[in-house]
């Protein structure tokens, strides 16, 4: 069955088998493309442009975009099963997808019929998007900008130095976000399509712990002009677009991709338990009850994650479906996004310990353990997302466009 045949199990878009079938599909591509070439993206540091383009020949670079734009038009828990699923193959290439995807869907939520049709309908040819946010000035506050766009007739001019841009150099268009021309405040923000081609635009290296294959690194832009046609909704909207189109998206994708880290750590590591041997007691490594009990901890774990993912995906898909704001879920959301990354991190880190000294060698275990330390530091941070948490607990206002505050 493909893709273009889920239709004749869509009569009921919450049965086993719909979905069953989407993550076969998706899994396919994982394994077959992705995975194979996830420790030479990691070793070299290449861009896995190879992986993207498997997942965009075969639709899944526009997954959330209508059929009529070239789109699959699948539902947010596909996303969320795909974001997942290459999470599982390669870290790198989980969070380069989820920034395109989400850089598209962006558009799609917000752009015109002419952006529509420029940057959208060419998805399926090969093209890469991603968000352009963080400040170097800013730092994890990745919502307050201090650069401002200048209007001079059709044309905006845009000089900002981002911190980090996943796909940095390499992605065909970037959706930027800085203050409106004139803004007398932070939250005067406007957001932008810039082609990536644009003169310019300067990529600097990405060196990193892990990830190493999603090309995270600073990004200078230096009178990058844009003409007005790819101003993103109206000057102004920012604040807005970023909160009901941009977080959304991104959190969802964001904790299925370490959810997919997570459940790869236990996979190699029950693989290795399980064909070890301590032949002075002939022994394997899962006789051990403390071993067990490492195991058990994170597959506990990573099952507290897969209903709250379904839930939230389909929250998302119904206020879709009626016109509602999808920001009402970004606290959820956000939640959602540190649990994962945190058991990730718990996955990688019980791995590491089971494994022993050659878990600790160079290879998947090993580099697992550093690509999960990535989802701790990525916006929100896991300690600015308890922030908020504890603040709305309390009924205090996040205030996040005020000096100093989060």
């Amino acid at each position: 069955m493909s893709i273009n045949t889920l239709d004749s199990i869509r009569y009921n878009k919450q049965s086993k088998a719909y979905y069953d079938e989407i993550r076969s599909q998706i899994r396919k591509i994982a394994e077959e493309v992705i995975r194979p070439n996830a420790e030479r993206i990691d070793e070299e540091g290449d861009f896995p442009r190879e992986n993207l383009q498997a997942l965009i020949r075969e639709g899944w670079g526009n997954v959330l975009v209508p059929k009529k734009y070239n789109g699959l038009g699948l539902d947010h828990v596909a996303f969320a099963i795909a974001a997942e699923e290459i999470g599982k193959a390669c870290a790198s290439t989980a969070l380069v997808y989820v920034m395109h995807v989400g850089a598209i869907q962006t558009i799609t939520l917000y752009g015109n019929e002419d952006q529509l049709e420029r940057w959208i309908k060419p998805i399926d040819k090969g093209l890469v998007g991603t968000y352009s946010t963080s400040e170097k000035a800013s730092g994890g506050h990745w919502w307050y900008n201090f650069s401002e766009a200048k209007r001079e007739g059709d044309y905006y001019f845009l000089n900002a130095e981002k911190s980090f841009t996943t796909s940095a150099g390499q992605a065909d268009f970037y959706v930027f976000q800085t203050r409106s021309p004139g803004a007398e405040d932070a939250t005067d923000i406007s957001f932008f399509i810039v082609d990536g081609k644009s003169p310019g635009i300067e990529a600097k290296p990405w060196e990193a712990l892990g990830v190493r294959g999603n090309h995270s690194g600073p990004i200078i832009y230096d009178n990058v002009q844009v003409h007005k046609r790819d101003l993103l909704g109206f000057e102004g909207q920012g604040k807005d677009l970023l909160l009901h189109g941009v977080s959304p998206i991104y959190l969802i994708g964001l904790g299925s991709a370490w959810l997919g880290v997570a459940q790869n750590a236990l996979h190699t590591v029950i693989d290795y338990a399980n064909r070890t041997i301590h032949q002075d007691f002939n022994h394997r490594l899962g006789d051990y009850q403390v071993i067990r009990q490492q195991l058990a901890e994170v597959k506990i774990l990573i099952e507290s994650l897969k209903p709250w993912q379904r839930e939230l995906a389909e929250q998302l898909d119904i206020l879709q479906d009626e016109g509602k704001e999808q920001g009402v879920l970004n606290l959820s959301l956000t939640e959602y996004k540190v649990h994962a990354s945190e058991v990730a991190n718990r996955a990688t880190k019980n791995a590491l310990d089971i494994s022993g000294g050659y878990g600790y060698k160079k290879g998947t275990i090993e580099r697992l353990f550093r690509d999960a330390r990535a989802g701790i530091a990525m916006g929100p941070s896991n300690n600015i997302a308890r922030e908020w948490v504890g603040k709305d607990l309390v009924g205090l206002p996040l205030e996040l466009w005020i000096k100093g505050g989060e």
